[in-house]
């Protein structure tokens, strides 16, 4: 099967924040996110995204990301053929802190990737 173009996104025009129509898909492993991750994002690890994919806002300018970017361009490949317009986050969450945005744990403390 062919891929779809997927928009590929800079950390730098990447949204800082996310809420309501913005959306930050975060497809890690449940360890990955728990040691950190960015406040607001929606959590949902790449093996469970097809079975899980109608909690995902079709009408959401949505991000994905994962720890590098590799897992989070396959899940963003599946969610554009299902009608989804995805874009991957480059350089995932090493990109994101690198940049020095915050990375938090569920209970607000500092993360890390």
């Amino acid at each position: 099967m062919d891929d779809v173009e997927v928009g590929q996104a800079d950390i730098a025009v990447v949204p800082a924040e996310f809420d309501g129509p913005v959306v930050l898909l975060d497809v890690r492993e449940d360890d990955e996110w728990q040691r950190g991750h960015v406040a607001g994002a929606q959590h949902i690890p790449m093996g469970d995204v097809p079975a899980r994919i109608a909690e995902i806002d079709p009408d959401a300018e949505l991000y994905v990301i994962c720890h590098a970017g590799g897992r989070s361009l396959r899940v963003a490949n599946y969610l554009a053929r299902n009608g989804y317009t995805p874009i991957n986050v480059e350089g995932g969450m090493l990109a994101w802190a690198g940049a020095g945005r915050a990375v938090v744990t569920d209970s607000g403390q500092p993360g890390t990737v």
